[in-house]
């Protein structure tokens, strides 16, 4: 392990993606197995996500899920990568990771995303239009005062108040200027377009101003990666997320993972095959030493902190021999 890998924290995200043949509880049951798997592996943080309305994911409650790992764990950091700002009041995700905090004291991450909805079906139900996420930087602010206990309002969060639960702000787009503004911990994840994600964070270091929260600029760089024993297996690791994702740009829906060999085979559109293939690109996937290589650049290019790894695919198994060689490379093991 070299150096600059062994001054970087690596951590996990992920979505509680659902495999054919499988339902939304057994995805959710091993989202929580998989925890125990990262905490044993030495990883820094275990982070779950916010969708709704999506076939192929059961990670609709991150709140909730989040406190069914804490349980299950024992040191790991355990947080959210995001909750979804704009769907909930700010007094409520206050309370919540309140009640995480006390619960699980120094062990709890706020990761705030500014989504509102894959579709337009899901920003209907959920109470919201397209531009309901530009009121993101207030919610934060807002958020963050009910921590601090200076609401204009009177009201007091409890058990929030006066608890210091670390927020991170998930910096899709102007996200890099709110974390900068608010002096607040940035979580980044484009490494298919390494220009703008490189842009980002350079917004984000030169207009940081330090706050009660950050004193510096803290920058995680999220994407995927895959390890196998050969590049072609850890090829093979990414085609089921390529392919749902090909499916969902031209039928509006995540759907389930297939199996790898089955998804290769699926008859595709001309465009599709092209999504799909874009899908494929951009990871960092390969056998130890190549990762190592990927990831060193990676960081080397980023200046990043931390690397927050989101790798899914349909092999359950596959995937947490992915994340065991991960740890070998990245952890003094």
């Amino acid at each position: 392990m070299t150096s600059t890998l062994a001054a970087t924290r690596f951590s996990v995200l992920d979505r509680s993606r659902i495999r054919e043949g499988h339902t939304a509880a057994r995805a959710l049951r091993d989202t929580v197995a998989f925890a125990r798997e990262a905490e044993a592996l030495g990883f820094h943080r275990f982070w779950v996500s916010e969708h709704h309305g999506v076939p192929g994911v059961a990670g609709s409650a991150p709140t909730v899920l989040a406190a069914a790992v804490a349980g299950a764990t024992r040191s790991i950091r355990v947080g959210t990568g995001g909750v979804m700002l704009p769907n909930h009041r700010p007094l409520v995700v206050a309370e919540q990771f309140g009640v995480l905090e006390s619960l699980f004291p120094g062990r709890i991450d706020m990761g705030l995303g500014r989504s509102v909805g894959f579709t337009d079906g899901v920003r209907r139900a959920l109470g919201h239009g397209k531009d309901d996420a530009e009121d993101f930087a207030a919610q934060v602010e807002e958020l963050l005062g009910w921590f601090a206990g200076t609401s204009p309002t009177g009201v007091r969060a409890r058990p929030s108040e006066g608890l210091a639960v670390p927020p991170f702000v998930l910096a899709m787009g102007e996200g890099a200027d709110i974390a900068a503004r608010l002096g607040l911990p940035m979580v980044i994840g484009d490494l298919r377009d390494r220009d703008r994600m490189l842009s980002g964070i350079d917004r984000y270091r030169a207009a940081f101003r330090p706050s009660p929260w950050a004193a510096e600029p803290y920058v995680v760089v999220s994407g995927t990666v895959a390890v196998a024993a050969t590049p072609e297996a850890a090829h093979r690791l990414l085609v089921p997320e390529a392919w749902s994702a090909a499916y969902s740009r031209t039928h509006g829906a995540f759907p389930p993972l297939p199996p790898a060999e089955e998804a290769a085979d699926r008859p595709m559109t001309a465009r599709q095959r092209g999504l799909y293939d874009a899908a494929l690109t951009g990871h960092l996937a390969g056998t130890e030493e190549q990762v190592a290589e990927g990831l060193e650049r990676l960081v080397k290019e980023t200046g990043a902190q931390e690397v927050l790894v989101t790798t899914s695919t349909y092999d359950r198994e596959g995937l947490l021999d992915s994340y065991r060689r991960l740890a070998d490379v990245v952890h003094e093991r």
